[in-house]
């Protein structure tokens, strides 16, 4: 008897993973979590040099988390592909509830507790009307699945956030959800892995080597 299920069987998908461009309040250390906060200037920017860096690459969708700085991220991208956004609410930042919108150096003031916990990533722990890692871990690798198998052995882009890119890493790479972050998580960064429909493979990571261009024209700028 045949093991296959069909011509995708055995076929990847290969997903470009991409954190949103920067915001203001990137910037100033404040949580967003799922308030909708707008690109700034540079994360425009970062978004129009993405697009740019990704027009050659067949890719044949492009999924966003539906909050306004990933939906910005996306529009370039996509106008660039011939493309149109698929918003997927799944693709969401984890969500901090009643921490949302504080800076670090607030909620370690304010609330202590509550930022001991997060910062020592106690897996069940879940701010005030917020969402524990845990759920959120399962919610960012089922939807990154889910699209998965729904494109077998094409090559897609998931516009989303630095919380679901660090979910999808440790996914990957076996790390656990309590290990202290080593991993960059990149505004504008492109960041590919592979699936086979049940499991992700690591292949690339922080790729903002597309952005140096920025970098160099903001640096000719401050010279007198």
């Amino acid at each position: 008897m045949s093991l296959s299920t069909g011509p995708h069987a055995l076929a990847f998908t290969h997903l470009i993973v991409i954190r949103h461009g920067e915001t203001a309040w990137n910037r100033d250390r404040r949580l967003q979590g799922q308030l909708d906060v707008p690109l700034n200037d540079t994360g425009r920017a970062q978004a129009r040099a993405l697009a740019e860096a990704l027009t050659g690459e067949p890719i044949d969708a492009v999924y966003s988390s539906d909050l306004g700085r990933a939906m910005q991220t996306a529009a370039p991208l996509a106008e660039a592909l011939g493309l149109s956004v698929r918003a997927e609410p799944r693709l969401r930042e984890r969500c901090y509830g009643v921490l949302e919108g504080m800076t670090y150096a607030e909620v370690s003031e304010q609330r202590p507790e509550d930022f001991a916990r997060w910062q020592a990533r106690v897996p069940d722990y879940a701010p005030e009307r917020g969402e524990s890692l845990r759920k959120f871990q399962d919610r960012a690798v089922e939807i990154a699945l889910s699209l998965s198998r729904r494109h077998p052995g094409e090559r897609i882009a998931l516009v989303a956030h630095g919380g679901v890119l660090d979910c999808l890493y440790r996914e990957a790479t076996g790390m656990t959800l309590e290990a202290p972050r080593q991993h960059e998580l990149l505004n504008a960064s492109v960041n590919r892995l592979r699936c086979d429909s049940a499991h992700l493979t690591l292949l690339q990571w922080g790729d903002v080597s597309h952005l140096a261009a920025m970098t160099l024209d903001e640096v000719d700028r401050r010279v007198p």
